[in-house]
């Protein structure tokens, strides 16, 4: 087991992987920017070294400066979280060529997996459903009209290197896919240094699912059950919960060999999640793997009983993954809320403030994973997310109305929060009822003044 890591990472999650290290004995590095000195996952590490300005690039970019921290305190493994550089297969190679443990897949995984396109193809040859689509990268928008042309349209245009929504574009027909493959392609090429387009047949109003995997070096890998994580806004979850409402025993067993089979076939070690479109007869296709921890794990440790993190950490350290992991069973139903600083009723402006009050709700079946409290200055340079609240309860219905009165009790004053547009998503009949796929928030209508 390792004696010190450090966090390659800042707020909530920073926070988490601390709490997890420490529970298994483990010393931990906080770093930090100049914006973050106050914030709780440099106040509870170990120690914590300030690794530059505000600006990512400058700071949690920054691989040189998070490097030189950890030679500096003799940390032997580095955690980057999510976001940032937890992606960076460049960070991989950096992390083992000065003899730290990158507690996150290999440099060749992480790009293999990283390019969605060369992603895709794996898995086709692996024989893993995928999205109906033209095969690779595309060669400029004559080669994206003819693809399209020849499967029919609506078909969706992606940044191969990207997520979060960035690079991608729906075509209704012949007349969009020149402006649309530009701008798809200008705005990966901002967002993730490489303007790469591919091309997929679009699925219609699809489920959103996602099947959290575990696996260590000694050839064992597992599935913890699936996530439900179609409540969505431009392509970014607002809500996930475990089980999806729309999954049973046999569609569970089926799309978890298959997620199962899809990391082994490019040798994953470590937790990481496989993504699906599933359409309303409950047919699935491979969308992306993430190769991290995902910011919803908190749902599948809550229906498992089990620690995600800590089983991370462990499979980095070269253990076995546990037995009783291999035959789990979900335990209820849990849903997550992500608390962000955002003005639901101003087209979601972030709202970065001073927090005044601020009260957490408590009590059986409800957590609260944040780095926030009364004082703390929200920094404007960073994602907008104040915390992340999670209930588990019997079944859907009550975790439901458990999340409705943890909402109620939650109280954050200074900032704008979208706390309310998430009492009116918990209050709406077809949320309720589990009749709802990624285009639901699309006509979804918030009156603030409900």
């Amino acid at each position: 087991m390792f004696n010190k890591i450090l966090i390659a990472n800042r707020g909530e999650i920073g926070l988490r992987i601390i709490r997890a290290c420490h529970e298994l004995g483990i010393k931990t590095v906080a770093v930090y920017s100049t914006a973050d000195e106050l914030s709780l996952h440099v106040k509870f590490a170990d120690e914590a070294v300030c690794i530059g300005p505000p600006p990512s690039t400058e700071s949690y970019l920054n691989i040189p400066r998070i490097i030189a921290a950890g030679e500096i305190t003799n940390a032997d493994a580095i955690h980057p979280g999510y976001g940032f550089l937890s992606e960076s297969a460049q960070f991989s190679k950096i992390c083992a060529e000065n003899n730290f443990t990158f507690l996150g897949p290999a440099p060749g995984i992480i790009s293999a997996m990283g390019n969605k396109a060369q992603a895709k193809e794996t898995m086709k040859t692996a024989g893993v459903p995928v999205v109906p689509g033209g095969d690779g990268v595309l060669s400029g928008f004559e080669d994206a009209r003819e693809k399209a042309d020849e499967m029919g349209y609506p078909v969706m245009l992606k940044a191969s290197a990207g997520g979060g929504g960035r690079g991608m574009r729906l075509v209704q027909d012949g007349t969009e896919v020149e402006s649309a493959y530009k701008s798809a392609s200008q705005e990966a090429l901002t967002a993730f240094g490489n303007g790469d387009i591919y091309i997929e047949k679009f699925i219609k109003n699809p489920r959103h699912i996602e099947v959290q995997i575990l696996a260590d070096v000694h050839g064992n890998t597992i599935h913890l059950g699936e996530r439900e994580c179609s409540i969505q806004r431009r392509h970014q979850k607002l809500i996930e919960e475990s089980p999806s409402p729309i999954v049973d025993e046999a569609v569970r067993d089926k799309i978890g060999t298959a997620a199962v089979h899809a990391a082994k076939t490019v040798g994953y070690v470590g937790a990481g999640t496989i993504e699906f479109l599933m359409d309303k007869q409950k047919n699935f296709y491979f969308m992306e793997m993430n190769t991290r921890i995902q910011v919803e794990h908190p749902v599948t440790e809550m229906v498992t009983g089990t620690d995600l993190i800590k089983q991370q950490i462990r499979m980095y350290a070269r253990l076995k993954c546990p037995k009783y992991l291999q035959d789990f069973k979900l335990r209820g139903h849990s849903i997550e809320c992500r608390i962000n600083a955002e003005d639901p009723a101003n087209n979601f402006t972030p709202f970065p403030a001073k927090i005044t009050s601020f009260h957490m709700p408590g009590g059986k079946g409800v957590r609260v994973d944040s780095h926030a409290y009364a004082g703390y200055q929200i920094p404007s340079q960073y994602d907008s997310m104040i915390g992340k609240l999670i209930v588990r309860a019997k079944n859907r219905d009550r975790a439901i109305i458990r999340m409705q009165h943890a909402l109620e009790e939650t109280i954050i004053e200074g900032p704008k929060t979208t706390i309310p547009y998430h009492q009116a998503i918990m209050g709406n009949e077809k949320f309720k009822s589990g009749d709802f796929d990624t285009s639901f928030l699309e006509t979804f209508i918030y009156n603030p003044m409900d």
